[in-house]
């Protein structure tokens, strides 16, 4: 670590860079996400979508940009994806009326389900490659940094 806090710009890798190893095992992580998820059309932002709306019932857009991190531009993207493969819809939120909510439809209920085994098989295999222990610190380190 001392030799990272050295490090002057004419040293500079950026094969070493934070930036670009988490690039990289974010490709990783999403190439074995699609390779293993069951569904081609299926991205892992949509995925979080769909799991969030059903862990936490009918959203508004802004919330489930909220809960999943995506700026409201991708969420709405996500959810016009969604509706079109019939496994969200949209409707107008009870409370507020000019807010428009998104629920599960049964095909994305029935959807999430088949596939939440998948999901936990690409978490498994992209973290594969480390012992027990080194996965629980990996994941703990991950979190600190969000």
């Amino acid at each position: 670590m001392d030799h990272i806090a050295q490090t002057t710009p004419d040293e500079y890798l950026l094969t070493e860079q934070v930036h670009y190893r988490l690039r990289r095992a974010h490709q990783r992580a999403s190439s074995i996400f699609m390779d293993v998820i069951g569904d081609a059309q299926l991205t892992p932002t949509q995925w979080a979508a769909l799991v969030t709306l059903r862990t936490e019932g009918a959203l508004s857009q802004n919330q489930l940009g909220r809960f999943t991190f995506m700026d409201p531009a991708t969420t709405q993207g996500v959810i016009l994806r969604l509706v079109e493969r019939n496994l969200v819809e949209r409707h107008p939120d009870p409370q507020d009326r000019r807010r428009t909510s998104v629920r599960l439809t049964r095909s994305g209920q029935t959807l999430v389900g088949t596939l939440l085994a998948n999901a936990m098989q690409a978490h498994f295999r992209t973290l594969e490659p480390l012992s027990a222990d080194e996965q629980a610190t990996f994941l703990s380190l991950l979190s600190r940094l969000m």
